[in-house]
């Protein structure tokens, strides 16, 4: 029997998705990563996808 895939949650959708990519330490889904890719600069939705992806750099404290 084939092993299904692990649904994760999108750093930037946040909703649980199967198909996607790793980027630094965030998960982006595919049809975010297109959106991100097709998105002009001029845009306003670009400022919010800068505004995500910013969160990768931010440190992860576990306690």
């Amino acid at each position: 029997m084939g092993e299904g895939r692990r649904k994760e949650r999108c750093g930037v959708c946040e909703l649980e998705k199967e198909n996607g990519i790793h980027l630094y330490n965030m998960y982006i889904c595919g049809s975010c990563e297109e959106e991100i890719i097709d998105t002009d600069p001029s845009e306003q939705k670009y400022q919010y996808f800068l505004k995500k992806m910013r969160i990768m750099n931010q440190t992860t404290l576990y306690s």
